[in-house]
């Protein structure tokens, strides 16, 4: 038979490689999201506002760009996840 012997720092590596990650910037999109939202705000009367929210969202993949040196691609994805976020946060907060 056969020994097998574990290694737990494999182990470990395998557990830390599954988790799931935050995009680059995505918390700091948020607050920019966030900040920017009072002028122009991403839900009107119950609709999203959907050119409101390309418009936030490329603002704020500009930024995300600049501070972490993401491809634009990468940068316009998690500024449209956060500006989603925001906007859907911004509907439940309307509809109470």
């Amino acid at each position: 038979m056969a020994h097998r012997t574990v290694s737990w720092t494999r182990i470990d590596r395998a557990g830390l490689d599954a988790r799931t990650k935050i995009p680059a910037g995505m918390l700091g999109a948020r607050a920019l999201i966030q900040l920017g939202a009072r002028t122009r705000p991403l839900v009107i009367a119950g609709q999203y506002d959907r050119a409101a929210i390309m418009a936030a969202a490329c603002k704020a993949a500009t930024g995300i760009q600049e501070r972490c040196g993401v491809s634009r691609a990468e940068a316009m994805s998690s500024a449209l996840k956060a500006t989603w976020q925001v906007a859907k946060a911004a509907h439940r907060a309307a509809a109470h």
